[in-house]
């Protein structure tokens, strides 16, 4: 059984996942999950017994590597600013944003494994990111220069929600970036394409090797 305390958290994901360095990203090193199947499985297990939730943290998803990359090489997006990171799995995005200078980042995920990930990774990387689990779409988006997202648009009524809540943001005067792998569900219109990018990828994970992915601006 997983121990569901911060410190169970944090010991299950060293002994299930092993430092590496996504392939679009390979400056940056996160604790990831060689296989799909096995860490899957496991939390399966465990949300029948706990209410553990898949294990989304475990790998760099092209949506967010490509987010990742392009802060990375655009450092101008978040230096000195306020950052928030919607749905921070295990922090690619986040991590990125601090180590092109964001002046505060907060990273947000209703998944209280991602709090672990966050810590983790963030350690492994040589910076510090604010965490909450709380769902931020409950409420008005907080005050923040820049707002992130990656790959969020892999289920309808969660794609609609999002969105309507990041051009909220946008309304309030944020810059939003969002990095999508052509997502059923990511809509089309009113987006600005900033950049397109191969991510290399696993066929676990992805229907190809190699993932067409972009990144936008509302």
């Amino acid at each position: 059984m997983i121990d569901p305390t911060f410190e169970g958290r944090c010991a299950f994901i060293r002994g299930h996942t092993r430092l590496q360095r996504p392939p679009h990203t390979p400056e940056l090193v996160l604790h990831l999950a060689d296989e799909v199947t096995p860490i899957w499985r496991m939390t399966e297990e465990a949300l029948e017994e706990i209410g553990v939730p898949p294990p989304f943290w475990a790998f760099a998803w092209a949506g967010g590597q490509a987010l990742a990359r392009y802060v990375l090489d655009h450092p101008a997006e978040v230096a000195g600013k306020r950052v928030v990171d919607f749905a921070s799995g295990s922090g690619i995005v986040a991590i990125a944003a601090l180590k092109a200078g964001a002046a505060h980042v907060l990273a947000a995920d209703i998944d209280p494994f991602c709090a672990a990930a966050m810590a983790l990774n963030g350690e492994a990387n040589g910076v510090v990111a604010d965490f909450t689990d709380q769902d931020l779409l409950d409420a008005p988006p907080p005050d923040a220069d820049v707002f992130l997202a990656g790959d969020i648009c892999y289920e309808k009524p969660l794609a609609e929600r999002v969105m309507a809540w990041l051009a909220a943001a946008r309304d309030r005067g944020a810059r939003v970036l969002i990095g999508d792998p052509g997502r059923s569900y990511f809509p089309r219109e009113g987006l600005t394409r900033l950049a397109e990018y191969q991510v290399p990828t696993t066929r676990e994970l992805e229907d190809m090797e190699v993932k067409k992915t972009a990144v936008w601006t509302l």
